[in-house]
C-alpha cells in the first residue's frame, strides 16, 4: 500500500453557525488521483481551501508528508508543496501568458525587495530560473506556443490550461484542481482530461473536484462523496455510482449521475 501524502482527521469549518464541512475524514496515496464530488452546496471548496490554508478549520487536523499544516499560511503551505486551481479561469490581466505562469513560483523566491530593486546578481539569476521553470510548464500543457500573448486573449479552455501551468511552475507534490472543467466545450474538457491524465500518468498527486461524476469517473482511482459538509461514501468510481446515497443525493440537487464525460 503507497504511503499516504495527505491525511484529513475530522475537519471541521462553519459559517454563521452552518457546518460547510463537518468532521471530514479522508487520506490520499502518493501518486493517487482523488476525485471529490457532491451536489451544490456539499462543501467541496471549503474542505479545499481548509486543505490549502485559505480557511482555518475550527477543528480537525490536516497532515502533509507527516506534518500537521493548522498552523500554517496559505504560502507557508504552497512552499511545502501544495498548489490550488481555484474553480474560475483567475488570470491577471495586462501580462502574457508567460508572465501569469511565472507568477506560480513567487511563493518559492528567495531574494527580497532590495535584491530586485538593485537588480542584484543573486537576483537576476532566480528571475532567469523561474523563467526556464514557466517555459518547461507552459510546454507541459501543451502551451509552449503561447508564451508571449495577452493572456486575457486566449480561450476559455486555455486559460485553464494556463491556470495548470501556473501551480505546475511552483512543482508541486500535491495539485488541487477546483471544478477545471465548469463552462469549457466538449473539445476543451477533452483536451483538459489529456492533461490531467497525463499529470496523473507523471505521478504527481491529484485531489479533483467536480460536480459531473461522468468527468471526474474517467480519471479518479478512488472518489469521496460529500453531501451538506459530510462525507456520504467513498471508493472506486464504479462504486460510488452505484451507490444509494450518492444516487440519492444528485437526484435531490436535481442532477444526473453521468454526463457527457460518462
Amino acid at each position: 500500500m503507497r504511503e499516504p501524502i495527505l491525511e484529513v482527521d475530522r475537519v471541521s469549518r462553519s459559517f454563521g453557525g452552518v457546518y460547510a464541512v463537518r468532521d471530514v475524514s479522508l487520506s490520499v496515496a502518493r501518486g493517487e488521483l482523488r476525485g471529490i464530488i457532491g451536489p451544490n452546496g456539499a462543501g467541496k471548496s471549503t474542505l479545499f481551501n481548509l486543505i490549502s490554508g485559505h480557511l482555518r478549520a475550527d477543528h480537525g487536523s490536516v497532515s502533509y508528508l507527516g506534518t500537521h499544516l493548522e498552523r500554517r499560511a496559505a504560502h507557508r503551505r504552497a512552499r511545502k508543496g501544495i498548489a490550488i486551481v481555484f474553480q474560475g479561469a483567475r488570470i491577471f490581466r495586462g501580462m502574457t501568458a508567460l508572465e501569469n505562469v511565472m507568477v506560480g513560483a513567487h511563493a518559492h523566491t528567495r531574494c527580497g525587495f532590495v535584491a530586485g530593486a538593485l537588480r542584484l546578481p543573486a537576483q537576476r539569476r532566480e528571475e532567469r530560473e523561474i523563467r526556464r521553470r514557466a517555459v518547461a510548464a507552459l510546454e507541459r500543457v501543451g502551451l509552449g506556443a503561447w508564451a508571449d500573448r495577452a493572456a486575457e486573449a486566449l480561450p476559455l479552455g486555455q486559460q485553464r490550461q494556463l491556470q495548470v501551468a501556473r501551480a505546475l511552475c511552483g512543482d508541486p507534490r500535491l495539485l488541487l484542481l477546483d471544478e477545471p472543467a465548469s463552462g469549457l466545450r466538449a473539445g476543451e474538457r477533452a483536451t483538459l482530461r489529456e492533461l490531467i491524465e497525463q499529470l496523473h500518468a507523471e505521478g504527481l498527486t491529484m485531489l479533483l473536484i467536480e460536480h459531473d461524476v461522468g468527468f471526474v469517473g474517467r480519471l479518479a482511482d478512488r472518489v469521496t462523496v460529500l453531501d451538506l459538509g459530510e462525507v456520504i461514501a467513498e471508493g472506486t468510481p464504479e462504486e460510488i455510482t452505484s451507490d444509494e446515497r450518492v444516487i440519492s443525493a444528485y437526484l435531490g440537487d436535481g442532477a444526473a449521475l453521468g454526463g457527457p464525460d460518462a
